[in-house]
């Protein structure tokens, strides 16, 4: 576990939907590495997640909305999964504005499972390696992404990193690989 204190974390979602362990277990793990964590979603309130062994899934609590973000003051982005969360974050005009900025300022962005499709919304998949839920992979080639079928990939082509994940099932080794990046992160800013 890499020291983490003082980076500052931001997760975005929706406010339901959103897949339980791949937002729950990266912000755990985060947050007991000394990240300080934001969580933004399109309202303030209860940010609704979705588990296949609980349905109701846990609640997380979004201090800010998507329009308030300041995406200078974070280190890394985290977009968690969920098909719903993903289908309402990718239309959303200030979910993208966000994912860009960390993309030009070369911070890392993690996106697990269906979350790559606000980066095709976004125009961020052209010239990428990634994973996902198997069934973007047709939308992610058609975006000009090279898809693997890998549990996690780590991009770093046109100079931002770009962590992927298939879904909860890889959640150890995509924590992993945001530990990493975050690291490095927090190294080339320093």
């Amino acid at each position: 576990m890499a020291d983490l204190a003082d980076s500052r974390v931001l997760a975005i979602a929706s406010n339901l939907g959103v897949e339980q362990n791949t937002m729950k277990l990266p912000l755990e793990y985060l947050h007991a590495a000394g990240a300080l964590i934001g969580i933004a979603a399109p309202e303030l309130g209860p940010v609704h997640t979705v588990d296949p062994e609980d349905a109701e899934g846990q609640c997380f609590t979004a201090d800010q909305t998507l329009e308030e973000v300041s995406e200078h003051d974070y280190d890394l982005l985290l977009v968690p999964g969920g098909l719903l969360n993903a289908d309402l974050l990718r239309t959303n005009l200030f979910a993208q504005r966000i994912v860009n900025v960390f993309a030009a300022e070369h911070k890392p962005i993690a996106a697990a499972g269906h979350a790559p499709w606000l980066l095709v919304n976004s125009r961020l998949v052209n010239g990428k390696s990634l994973t996902s839920s198997p069934s973007l992979r047709a939308d992610l080639e058609n975006a000009g992404g090279s898809w693997r079928a890998e549990p996690v990939v780590i991009c770093t082509a046109l100079d931002w990193p770009l962590v992927t994940t298939r879904g909860p099932e890889e959640a150890g080794h995509f924590i992993k690989a945001i530990d990493t990046a975050l690291a490095q992160q927090l190294n080339t800013s320093s």
